[in-house]
């Protein structure tokens, strides 16, 4: 891919990605306080201008380069953490899950609304290659982010609320070993290719066939 070309996709995912980033984020931090966590809210970061959740690094730097890196391959990014207490929830154990669960679903849920933009536009005869390209990044990038976050290693969402169905003994105190060092455990499955291809991929195939279940009425009804 040439490096024109790569330019003009990354124009094509900047809103998807910056969507996909920043809303779970929030989605996160509002779940968090209704189960009794209002860290973020008090410090005003429950709001969906793009700016207040934009990190340096992990929203504009990471995306950038490892899509570039990569040649399209891989793109994932962050944005500046929400703050987050668990000893704050009425039950840590119990509502922790729900917490961790509701960035994986905000991003599955963002994946179908631009499935459905996609189908939209293919039934309006909008063929305009910008919005049929953003629509489809849309839907990967989001699928991206819903299978990466579920992958069963804290800090990742997957981890937590594997530690949250589990009972307390060995593997949680395993895993609260494992967090400080889990980023870059993932980093290096990431890298070698083994979670693309035993965890992401399978995954978004998954994903993929049940969002066209939800899309048959609606294709149905416009094409």
């Amino acid at each position: 891919m040439d490096i024109t070309r790569q330019i003009q996709t990354v124009l094509i995912l900047a809103l998807p990605v910056l969507f996909a980033i920043t809303v779970p984020a929030v989605i996160r931090g509002r779940v968090a306080a209704h189960f009794g966590d209002h860290t973020a809210a008090a410090m005003g970061r429950l709001t969906l201008n793009p700016i207040k959740h934009i990190d340096p690094i992990g929203t504009l730097l990471i995306p950038i380069v490892l899509y570039f890196a990569t040649s399209g391959a891989l793109l994932f990014g962050y944005a500046k953490p929400i703050p987050f207490d668990p000893d704050n929830l009425r039950n840590p154990k119990r509502d922790l899950i729900w917490v961790s669960l509701s960035a994986p679903t905000a991003n599955f849920v963002m994946a179908l609304a631009w499935a459905v933009f996609f189908v939209v536009l293919r039934a309006t005869d909008i063929s305009e290659p910008f919005f049929v390209q953003m629509a489809q990044g849309g839907v990967l990038v989001n699928l991206v982010m819903w299978a990466f976050n579920l992958f069963p290693l804290p800090p990742l969402d997957g981890g937590r609320i594997l530690a949250g169905l589990l009972p307390d003994g060995p593997v949680q105190t395993f895993f609260a070993r494992i967090e400080p060092y889990g980023f870059f455990i993932v980093m290096a499955l990431v890298l070698t290719g083994i979670l693309r291809t035993f965890w992401l991929n399978p995954l978004m195939t998954a994903g993929s066939e049940i969002i066209k279940i939800f899309l048959i009425p609606l294709s149905a009804s416009l094409l």
